[in-house]
């Protein structure tokens, strides 16, 4: 299974449609990532290598307030 920024992406869809179960990130940040990280959008989660996960993790977690720190900033803002 993928943990990505502590949320486990479901196994049994494509990743493009896997990475929006990500507070924070939706089918526009997804593909950006996807280029990023070069990985084609229609590639099952179960069939990514640590590599490639590994990869996204870094991307998403390193670019991106996701998770636990946008619902912070979020919460802050109101």
């Amino acid at each position: 299974m993928a943990r990505i920024a502590g949320v486990d992406i479901p196994r049994d869809k494509q990743v493009l449609y896997s990475l929006p179960y990500i507070y924070g990130v939706g089918r526009a940040t997804a593909t950006k990532v996807l280029q990023q990280t070069n990985i084609a959008p229609e590639t099952m989660v179960r069939d990514l290598t640590d590599d490639e996960v590994l990869r996204l993790r870094a991307v998403i977690e390193g670019e991106h307030v996701v998770e636990g720190d946008l619902r912070r900033e979020v919460r802050q803002n109101i």
